[in-house]
């Protein structure tokens, strides 16, 4: 008989917090070394970037239905249970590459299931914060969630880098299965307890479709968060073409070790970032720090692109990294202290697959565009080598750096018409804050 966990409320938050930043430091190492080894074999953008196209669509998908279970059952078991079905799929990988048989397509079925076990897992672990950590500190709470990502953006690209060559994709692979166990073994020394039922909670019961479809309602009834769910989804569209084509463009004029470096570089602006929203908690209209760090990432990607050149690269990628956590960590909090607690999961597994759903149409068109259409445009003899070459540059890369260039315009266009329309710029003015959920009903294990 399993013992009953002990570790609640703030300690809880902070062991399953520190379990999925090992974790995510792990999959981060096998995520570059993955990357890099598509990368050299096929020497296609395309087929680079449908690893993360096949890691995001399966998931997002599923994340209404793993936001409605985790309304319904034990958060911490079923965030158990995906960490577990995620190492099942690694260790795939794992043996695959042992035997000299791991092929381009294995692996996008590989990253399909551990993106699967992902859409059941965040919509918990978020449910879960609100019912941890004090009303007054979400804000910081909504910061520290995505330092463990900050972390992994640091550690992995500048310790897989030289891990590589040392201990090769086989040796990285079971450091990151290590880190799965750890995760699941905090996730078993805490305790969340459940939500009490709320008057919208009680009306929204009713089959797992009826549920998922009163997430649905819920967003689509009130104009501002409606609002901010199209903006979210926009920016995080040009977010994600920064992060699939900084590394071709990075390895179009240099090495791995110079690759692993930049990352590193760009992922240390994820970690002061972060670490700014966790001290500073946004401001008091969050709305407000959204638009403010939009604006900014809108400027990184401009500076991304403009040169081949290592620390403007470097310099763009901060600046990215710096305000995507800022910008998402106010989002968050909006959320997480408008919606009643008993109606977290379902809404935020309708909201994360509206707003992440442009992640993956990024990642399939930008290997297109950029095979087919950008990277000939100012290749020698392109029709833009006269026009935008003269300032950008011209040759390899140098179309990827233009793509870059434009989706910097999508988020400095949206943070000014998110500020002109109001029902956006004052959409914590549509909700009142949710009541004061804290110590509600004890999970019985």
């Amino acid at each position: 008989m399993l013992t009953t966990p002990k570790v609640e409320g703030m300690r809880a938050f902070a062991a399953i917090w520190f379990g999925q930043l090992v974790s995510l430091v792990g999959s981060g190492l096998t995520r570059f070394a993955l990357g890099v080894w598509v990368f050299q074999e096929t020497q296609s953008v395309t087929q680079f970037t449908l690893i993360a196209f096949f890691a995001t669509i399966p998931g997002a998908v599923a994340l209404p239905l793993g936001g409605a279970l985790s309304d319904r059952l034990d958060r911490r078991k079923l965030m158990m249970l995906s960490d577990s079905v995620a190492a099942a799929a690694t260790i795939v990988i794992l043996v695959l590459a042992t035997f000299g048989r791991l092929e381009v397509w294995h692996i996008y079925i590989v990253v399909t299931v551990q993106g699967l076990a992902g859409a059941f897992q965040w919509p918990s672990y978020l449910a879960s914060i609100p019912l941890l950590v004090p009303k007054q500190h979400l804000g910081r709470a909504s910061g520290v969630t995505r330092t463990g990502r900050a972390i992994s953006e640091i550690a992995a690209p500048l310790v897989a880098g030289g891990l590589l060559a040392v201990i090769g994709l086989d040796g990285i692979i079971l450091i990151d299965l290590t880190t799965f166990l750890f995760a699941v073994g905090m996730l078993l020394l805490v305790r969340i307890p459940k939500a009490r039922q709320t008057e919208a909670g009680r009306a929204a019961q009713g089959t797992i479709r009826q549920e998922i479809r009163s997430g649905r309602d819920y967003i689509r009834t009130r104009p501002g968060l409606r609002a901010l769910v199209v903006y979210l989804a926009v920016i995080n569209f040009a977010f994600a073409m920064s992060q699939v084509l900084v590394t071709p463009l990075i390895l179009s004029f240099t090495d791995e070790q110079t690759l692993g470096l930049v990352l590193g570089i760009a992922g240390s602006g994820m970690l002061v970032g972060t670490l700014v929203m966790a001290a500073w908690g946004g401001p008091q209209r969050q709305m407000i720090g959204v638009l403010a760090f939009t604006l900014l990432l809108g400027v990184g990607l401009l500076v991304l692109g403009w040169r081949p050149s290592v620390p403007l690269i470097a310099l763009g990628g901060f600046i990215i990294m710096f305000a995507y956590p800022i910008l998402n960590g106010c989002n968050e909090a909006i959320w997480l202290r408008k919606i009643e607690p008993d109606l977290q999961g379902r809404i935020s597994g309708i909201r994360t697959v509206r707003t992440y759903m442009t992640i993956p149409y990024a990642y399939l068109t930008a290997g297109f565009m950029a095979d087919r259409i950008f990277e000939p445009l100012l290749a020698p003899g392109g029709a833009l080598v006269g026009s935008v070459g003269q300032v950008i540059g011209t040759g390899a890369g140098r179309g990827v750096g233009f793509m870059l260039i434009l989706a910097g315009l999508l988020p400095i266009t949206m943070a000014a018409v998110g500020y002109v329309y109001t029902r956006l710029r004052l959409v914590e003015d549509e909700l009142p804050d949710a009541v004061d959920w804290q110590y509600a009903e004890p999970v019985i294990e």
